[in-house]
């Protein structure tokens, strides 16, 4: 866990796009933790495929346009955005600083955007839902005991949370090598906060599970019997709209909607699933066409540059989730670092709408790509 003082943010000394601040974080994070964030499954070509989607679309601009004013703001089920990049659910985030959840929660409420918070942050869901007046989503993974899922759920709505987003695409962890060599295990003070007070297999009481281990908890504790019954189960408990997180197939996405699911993300985990799978981006278009409107969708995986975010939308997404890029803004300085790292997408995105001749998020479509492109032709 890092230990140094946060840094005074200098512009001047700020890394100038994201790799740039993943390189700084590399530098000075502890290996183990890096790898935990960084890697992905096996052989890592979906990780490395995430992005050369992104690379390899071309973008066809208009000119003599009037782009004097740029307005990239968005509504995203009913919560204003002030531009279309949100914040995606990451694991123990003290791992990158140690204000962890609670200085990306200050963070993403200064950007005006959501932050969806994770099952397992090392922060309770009520402790980030009390460091900012932000937006939040809670992400929910579905135990074998469906009592603390609930519990879960009920927690996340009494907290303000304004929605719930199931992750699918983990009935099994994936394997991920470099915790495999680094035996990765949580440091000392670091741990799945919202479990020590309502569950004793995942507060580490039993043999089954080492609180330590984030493989162990998973394979231990997630529930790989579930269906689309499960989307009704979920409905059935709260008052929150449903998401559902790890689609990439577009047969999955249409029973989506048959079964009332308010939000479709189109994810493969970060490449940290099932290596080998289509990129994120590549599995959008299929899913929006299926889906024709009837509820939003959004999309993460591999988004670095504002450039990233206008290609998503262009496919028909209605924003896009970071993981990643926010972690290592937040392992190099905190609070500050995070709110830096949204701030240069922010102007990315406002410079390629202005160079594409898009001045709005509406005026964004598929003739800003090229062609072969925009019929999702790889």
């Amino acid at each position: 866990m890092a230990t140094r003082a946060e840094p005074t943010l200098n512009a001047a000394a700020l890394p100038l796009n994201l790799a740039e601040w993943e390189s700084r974080a590399c530098a000075g994070m502890e290996r183990g933790a890096y790898d935990y964030f960084a890697g992905g499954a096996c052989d890592e070509r979906t990780l490395d495929a995430n992005r050369a989607a992104y690379d390899r679309m071309l973008l066809k601009p208009r000119v003599l346009v009037d782009v004097s004013h740029l307005d990239p703001a968005t509504t995203v089920l009913g919560t204003p955005l002030s531009f279309p990049v949100m914040l995606a659910p990451t694991a123990f985030q003290k791992l990158a600083h140690p204000d962890g959840e609670r200085a990306t929660a200050r963070a993403a409420a200064a950007a005006g955007t959501i932050m969806v918070v994770s099952t397992v942050a090392s922060t309770t869901l009520e402790d980030v839902a009390a460091a900012s007046s932000g937006p939040k989503w809670f992400q929910l993974y579905v135990y074998k005991d469906r009592g603390l899922a609930r519990a879960l759920v009920e927690r996340a709505e009494s907290a303000g949370y304004r929605a719930l987003v199931l992750t699918v695409d983990t009935p099994y962890l994936g394997r991920r090598e470099r915790d495999v060599r680094n035996a990765f295990r949580l440091p000392d003070g670091i741990r799945q906060a919202n479990f020590e007070a309502d569950h004793p297999l995942l507060a580490g009481e039993t043999p089954d599970a080492d609180p330590a281990s984030f493989s162990s908890y998973a394979n231990t504790s997630l529930d790989p019997s579930l269906t689309w019954d499960t989307i009704n189960w979920l409905r059935s408990s709260t008052r929150m709209p449903v998401l559902v997180k790890g689609l990439l197939a577009p047969e999955d996405a249409l029973l989506a909607v048959r079964n009332g699911v308010q939000g479709i993300i189109v994810s493969n985990h970060g490449g940290r699933q099932l290596d080998g799978a289509l990129p994120s981006v590549m599995a959008l278009p299929e899913v929006i066409e299926v889906v024709a409107g009837a509820v939003p969708v959004l999309v993460d995986g591999g988004v670095r540059r504002g450039t990233d975010v206008l290609k998503a939308l262009a496919l028909g997404a209605h924003a896009v989730l970071i993981g990643r890029p926010f972690l290592w803004g937040l392992a190099v300085a905190g609070e500050g670092g995070v709110r830096a790292v949204l701030g240069q997408l922010r102007e990315e995105l406002e410079l390629a709408m202005a160079l594409c001749g898009r001045p709005t998020i509406a005026e964004i479509d598929r003739s800003v790509m090229a062609a072969k492109v925009a019929t999702a032709d790889f």
